[in-house]
């Protein structure tokens, strides 16, 4: 276990397996998403389910390797960077993974019954999934500690590399917090002040979270513009694949899989958060979070909104944008497939100066958790 030194001078193996979890994780979820929309037909045994599950497994047996190597190996260098929890010892991050991939297993039954009880889910976050997204943070912030804590000890060529790493995985985390975010942010939602709710607190919160501990200056720009990567790939990527439906009634016509909406334009907001965090170091962390939630609610609705409009156009039914791609259960009068925006009937002014309150809030927990992230060394 030379590897896990209290001070790495490359990247210690658990690095690339916490980005590979991560990865099959984020990957999984897509698939998922995507398969329920073009197929329908649910089960444990699908690949989509199959590469969740193999992502946890791996962060998880990463995680619960280092511990049991960690308590059972007195003369490990890992000791010196390690906590004590019910007798065991390991890095902080191992165990949230290994907790995280317990959570993932549990979830598989969990939602097997509960379609055959209830039949397909109506909702992203349905109890079971609530189950498994718990196990996904899980996992997810057991690699992201595992890599800030090696980042913290880290001496020569492996600090840069690890910088990096905690970029890409924030990347990752982003996706995953967005995905989260869908049933608010379909794109007949984007003239409602829920959608800017809900990204206005996911969004603000990763990046700056992430922007401390990684002392990169585009720290937030990076993770929004892994973000859009990640999902423009996905648009182009799976419209490519063949699908069928497997279930009725079917009101659109499917012969490849249907991808997720093109992203939101976290991007703008990111630069801007980018530009002026770091002219505000100085000041206390609640007036910087007072600063840059609100900022970037407005930054964002000034460039998602016009943004929206387009994509409810003729122009935006292209591959690129990919906005002709309808889910097989939805019906010709709906929002999203008639390109029409839906009203909730609720102030528009009301509800986006809600937005920049929350967003100031969830900007300040990501100051406060940034600021822990940096001080993290075990």
């Amino acid at each position: 276990m030379e590897r896990l030194a209290p001070t790495p001078s490359a990247v210690p193996w658990f690095v690339w397996t916490s980005l590979a979890s991560v990865t099959c994780i984020l990957g999984g979820v897509y698939w998922d998403i995507s398969w329920h929309m073009s197929i329908g037909r649910d089960t444990f045994w699908t690949p989509a389910h199959l590469l969740i599950q193999a992502g946890g497994v791996l962060g998880g047996g990463s995680g619960a390797w280092q511990i049991l190597a960690t308590t059972f190996r007195p003369a490990s260098p890992a000791r010196a960077v390690s906590v004590r929890v019910w007798g065991f010892r390991g890095p902080l991050g191992a165990f949230f993974a290994a907790w995280g991939a317990a959570t993932m297993l549990v979830s598989a039954p969990f939602d097997n019954w509960w379609h055959s009880a209830y039949g397909l889910d109506v909702k992203i976050l349905s109890p079971p999934h609530v189950v498994l997204t718990l196990g996904i943070l899980g996992v997810a912030n057991g690699g992201v500690l595992q890599i800030a804590a090696a980042l913290g000890r880290s001496a020569g060529g492996a600090t840069a590399a690890l910088r990096r790493a905690l970029l890409v995985v924030a990347g990752e985390v982003l996706v995953l917090a967005m995905i989260a975010t869908l049933e608010f942010t379909f794109r007949s939602n984007l003239h409602n002040a829920s959608a800017y709710r809900a990204v206005g607190i996911v969004a603000p919160l990763v990046m700056l979270a992430f922007a401390r501990p990684s002392e990169h200056r585009w720290a937030a720009t990076i993770v929004a513009g892994t973000y859009m990567a990640v999902m423009i790939v996905g648009v182009w990527l799976f419209a490519c694949l063949p699908a069928e439906p497997k279930l009725g009634p079917v009101y659109q016509p499917i012969t490849h899989y249907v991808p997720l909406q093109f992203p939101v334009l976290v991007i703008a907001p990111a630069v801007v958060l980018d530009i002026v965090r770091r002219r505000l170091e100085r000041w206390p962390r609640i007036a910087r979070a007072a600063l840059l939630g609100p900022l970037f609610v407005a930054v964002l609705v000034a460039v998602e909104w016009p943004f929206a409009s387009f994509q409810m156009s003729d122009a935006a039914r292209t591959w690129v944008f990919g906005t002709a791609y309808h889910p097989y259960f939805m019906h010709p009068d709906w929002p999203e497939p008639s390109y029409r925006f839906f009203r909730d009937g609720s102030s528009l002014g009301v509800g986006l100066a809600i937005a920049a309150v929350l967003s100031a809030a969830a900007s300040y927990l990501g100051l406060v958790l940034g600021d822990a992230i940096a001080k993290v060394r075990r």
